[in-house]
């Protein structure tokens, strides 16, 4: 295969990298650190999860959405592609691999968060944390409970997981209106402080 060939082969794969470590950023909410340190042998494409290694060396479990298991599909078949142009060596287990074959470091990620933020949201002040910030709240937003919000993420306490989330006062008021069973208590319709009715 000629240079110029070569070059176009490595921009492609190195493309599909980038694409799976922002889902798993996104879709996984995995902190930068834990995404950094990732091997293959964590990932299971089969039972749709991946080992992390978190803050005190925990280990958990996190779910795979359909996007991250395809971004892994598209790019583990290539992932040798990114070996070191003259010696071929890469590194054996890390799963995200930099032009020369080694580990991408957190730097590394941080610097390609705020690259993708500048294209695909104009803003240079992206960072990784944003991503798992967005995990969270978009999850409680679509109805998952905090406990299980706070298990994905790692966090040992629930009051952290909370932090994490921007929910309104409307849509705490949406969901015990759904879940109460008070909500749905017979008679007159109560009034909210804002006056409508429940």
């Amino acid at each position: 295969m000629n240079a110029p060939l070569e070059q176009a082969a490595g921009r492609q794969v190195a493309q599909l990298r980038d694409a799976l470590c922002l889902e798993l950023l996104y879709g996984s909410g995995l902190r930068v650190s834990e995404l950094a340190s990732l091997d293959i042998q964590q990932i299971s494409l089969a039972e749709a999860e991946v080992r992390v290694l978190g803050k005190g060396k925990k280990e958990r479990i996190v779910p795979l959405g359909s996007k991250s298991l395809l971004a892994l599909e598209a790019y583990l078949p290539r992932r040798t592609e990114l070996a070191h142009p003259r010696t071929g060596a890469c590194d054996a287990q890390a799963l995200l691999l930099g032009q020369l074959g080694k580990r991408l470091s957190v730097r590394w990620l941080q610097a390609l968060v705020r690259r993708y933020g500048v294209l695909g949201a104009g803003r240079s002040d992206l960072h990784p944390h944003a991503l798992r910030h967005s995990c969270a709240t978009h999850m409680l937003e679509g109805g998952a409970d905090l406990r299980a919000i706070q298990e994905m993420l790692g966090h040992s306490s629930l009051s952290t997981t909370q932090r994490y989330t921007h929910v309104s006062l409307d849509q705490l008021l949406a969901v015990y209106d759904r879940a109460h069973p008070l909500a749905q208590a017979p008679g007159p319709a109560s009034k909210r402080r804002d006056g409508s009715a429940r």
